[in-house]
């Protein structure tokens, strides 16, 4: 008897280390009050991001919203809100609980006898709290704006917008609308006529077209309206928070109750002021007989989301810095960020999305208020905000790709007008630094220009040439039919229009020079190009031609059947145009380089992989791996650059090259807690906290160490160490979705849809360099 009970508990004890996590297991979880808003909790929703955090007895938030642009371009908060309870359940520690439930979406705060539910409709723009507690209590829940005044915004503090380091005379960020009205507080911006369009407008020298040009932000109003059933105004007061004044207004209980609740109604409108709050009471009017239905539907949207892919790993060591547990937990908690944007007009922003706070606890220098973020709120750096939407590929989140991808097909006609203003000729063009209205950010194309100075151009030393990053966007849109089988026609035209500006710009350019168009080959001559921000005035630089040969090729193959005869036949010759890849030597050894040639560094970006990733040319299961391998191991600029923080990619270059070690070394390092209470919070690294761009590379290394496909076969764990333990649901291409689990060593496919798709699935568990180098 003694000795079957022995062998029970050894069963035991061997099967709880074998033991994978479940999404519950990663809930984030504190038992004591916040410090400050820095250690505040993400909460979002459809198109809304909320920072949550009980601070000194009083439960606050933050709540932003996609789209909320200003005059020049700062992406604003909507404002904050500040729950106080008499008598306070939070007077102090003991049995506080704070939970971030990510199965259902939502926050749950309780202490002694009082319980708080905070959650957003995923399908309208409303934010609840809910209140519960076993005796009756008095709610006074506060409205608090900055914004209750003008401020004018000086030196860094540009920062946050489209004038950053350049701005033109005074900047003022005007005050807010905020009143009592209806038993609640209504509050909104809406943008004077002048804009940083007109003013970009005319520094581009784009007048002639100004009037065909869209402009999202003139006309725009947005705010919303805070009210609750047993809550009435009882004045306002004036505050500070951090370093910044602010002028609160209190709504109040009428009388105790052991049930309440607040709601907050969101409304963006680029038309007249009636019509925006015509739509706020319909809004409010509609939510009456929905709410109880929101609720259950929020909760199945979330349900759904992760059902359709995770990444749970391994229990152990879950307090230990760097640890196998961290990444896992990390991978669910970036994702639910992501899925809080899942519907928002325009895409999360790679330096904050809607989760930043006061700066003060990023630099103590930038004592401004809580709008600011570094790298400005209308601009859109593609190479930072690629990586935050190429990990929804695998997994399976394309609904929410289409904020991203529908923000480049809406500045399509933009981009083309540049072409035929500048240079006469056709094509979109689209540059690195690009506002939201599809010119350049005006401080970076520079207000310093020589006269004679192309107009179509950024006078940036780190933007001239760079082009080709748009190319990304449109792998995106091709990806959408590879891998989800969706209807992308609507993206065709805008593919070839990219194409076509470098087909006719390079052209145009080569011409300025000399009698001949094209080189002696009969290709193109992409020069000046530029290989990232890294390698300036390059000639041919690889990552370009990756992009032209890898797009052009995908568009062909996927939408054949939907391109006119016009358009296959000037693809099929374009393609001939384009410039082979160009080599190198390093030690007797074939390595990929930046380019033909390049004059300068100016960044440390490695895009001599880049034909690894984001293009694929190179990889497990392809021709020629040893070559990619080389210029991992000996490029010296590839190996001098190398490192884990913020847009950095050499995690994703170790996993696709099937390199075990450097993978679990740079993913470990990427996605390990963050120095903040919030472990997904990351950065600032070369951008803003919470870094986004950081988290996004982090989810695609994870993702390439798991699995990867080539010429039809699905290879398991390339780059995943045999004791990590792991547990996963991904998306590859056709339609097909691979759930796998290992433990202790072996490899068990749960689910493969659809089955017939388990005939391509090659495990490389274990497998040595030299054996994925033979695998082509």
């Amino acid at each position: 008897m003694k000795n079957t009970i022995i062998l029970f508990f050894l069963f035991v004890t061997l099967s709880a280390k074998a033991q994978l996590p479940v999404l519950e297991n990663y809930n984030p979880i504190w038992t004591t009050q916040s410090n400050n808003s820095s250690e505040s909790m993400p909460l979002g929703g459809g198109d809304i991001g909320a920072n949550v955090w009980v601070e000194k007895g009083d439960l606050y938030f933050y709540f932003s919203r996609s789209g909320t642009f200003d005059e020049h371009n700062t992406l604003l908060k909507l404002g904050r809100v500040k729950v106080s309870l008499t008598p306070n359940p939070f007077v102090d520690n003991e049995g506080f609980h704070q939970e971030l439930v990510l199965k259902d979406g939502y926050i749950s705060i309780a202490q002694k006898d009082v319980k708080i539910k905070l959650w957003v409709d995923v399908f309208k723009p409303i934010i609840h709290l809910d209140l519960e507690s076993e005796n009756p209590l008095q709610m006074t829940a506060s409205y608090e704006s900055w914004r209750h005044k003008n401020r004018e915004s000086k030196g860094k503090a540009n920062n946050a917008n489209s004038y950053k380091w350049a701005p033109q005379g005074e900047i003022i960020t005007f005050k807010d609308s905020i009143a009592f009205k209806n038993n609640g507080v209504q509050f909104y911006h809406r943008n004077r006529e002048n804009t940083v369009f007109d003013v970009a407008v005319k520094q581009q020298k784009m007048e002639s077209v100004e009037d065909e040009m869209m402009n999202p932000i003139v006309d725009l109003t947005f705010g919303g309206f805070m009210k609750g059933d047993n809550l009435i105004p009882v004045g306002n007061y004036l505050g500070k928070y951090q370093d910044t004044d602010f002028r609160g207004f209190s709504l109040s209980s009428i009388k105790p109750s052991k049930k309440q609740s607040v709601e907050i109604y969101l409304n963006t409108s680029q038309f007249d002021f009636n019509t925006w709050n015509n739509g706020l009471k319909i809004l409010i009017a509609a939510n009456k007989s929905r709410a109880k239905q929101a609720e259950k539907n929020t909760m199945v949207w979330w349900n759904e989301f992760w059902n359709r892919s995770f990444i749970y790993t391994q229990e152990s060591n879950v307090s230990a810095k760097d640890s196998v547990y961290q990444i896992g937990q990390n991978y669910q908690l970036f994702r639910y960020m992501l899925g809080c944007n899942a519907y928002g007009k325009y895409p999360t922003k790679f330096n904050g999305g809607l989760f930043t706070v006061d700066p003060v606890f990023t630099n103590p220098d930038l004592n401004f208020t809580p709008d600011f973020r570094n790298w400005g709120g209308g601009t859109m750096t593609a190479q930072n905000q690629r990586l935050v939407y190429f990990p929804m590929v695998k997994s399976g989140d394309f609904d929410m790709m289409k904020s991203q991808l529908d923000y480049y097909l809406s500045l399509q006609k933009n981009a083309e007008l540049r072409s035929k203003v500048y240079w006469k000729h056709g094509g979109a063009s689209f540059t690195e630094q690009l506002e939201n209205f599809g010119l350049p950010n005006p401080a970076e194309y520079e207000w310093k220009r020589p006269a004679d100075y192309d107009p179509g151009m950024e006078y940036n030393a780190w933007l001239e040439y760079e082009w080709d990053t748009v190319f990304e966007f449109c792998q995106m849109m091709l990806q959408q039919k590879e891998y989800a089988g969706e209807d992308i026609s609507k993206y065709n035209q805008f593919i070839i229009s990219c194409l076509r500006f470098f087909d006719e710009h390079y052209q145009y350019l080569a011409k300025q020079r000399g009698r001949k168009a094209l080189d002696g080959n009969g290709h193109l001559i992409l020069f000046p190009g530029s290989g990232a921000e890294t390698y300036k005035m390059a000639y041919n630089s690889n990552s370009t031609i990756s992009a032209l040969q890898v797009i052009t090729e995908k568009l062909l193959n996927l939408s054949e059947k939907e391109l006119s005869k016009e358009d296959l036949v000037y693809l099929k010759a374009f393609q001939t145009r384009i410039p082979p890849l160009n080599f190198g030597q390093i030690e007797n050894h074939k390595v990929l380089v930046p380019a033909k040639s390049w004059e300068r560094i100016n960044n440390t970006e490695v895009p001599q992989l880049y034909p690894v990733y984001p293009w694929g040319i190179y990889g497990i299961g392809k021709p020629d791996l040893q070559t990619a391998l080389n210029t991992w191991k000996y490029d010296t600029d590839a190996i001098k650059f190398r490192s884990h923080i913020g847009w950095k990619q050499d995690n994703i270059f170790a996993a696709r090259l099937g390199l075990t070690n450097e993978a679990a070394k740079y993913n470990l390092l990427k996605m390990a807690n963050s120095d903040r209470r919030f472990p997904a919070f990351w950065g600032p690294g070369y951008d803003w906290v919470p870094d986004h761009n950081w988290g996004g590379s982090g989810m695609i290394g994870m993702q390439e160490m798991l699995l990867q496909e080539a010429n039809g076969k699905i290879y398991l764990f390339p780059a995943w160490p045999k004791d990590w333990n792991v547990h996963f649901k991904l998306h590859v291409k056709q339609n097909t979705t691979v759930e796998v689990e290992l433990v202790n060593g072996k490899l068990k496919v749960l689910n493969v849809i659809p089955e017939e798709r388990k005939k391509d699935i090659i495990s490389l568990l274990g497998k040595s360099e030299a054996e994925k180098i033979k695998l082509n």
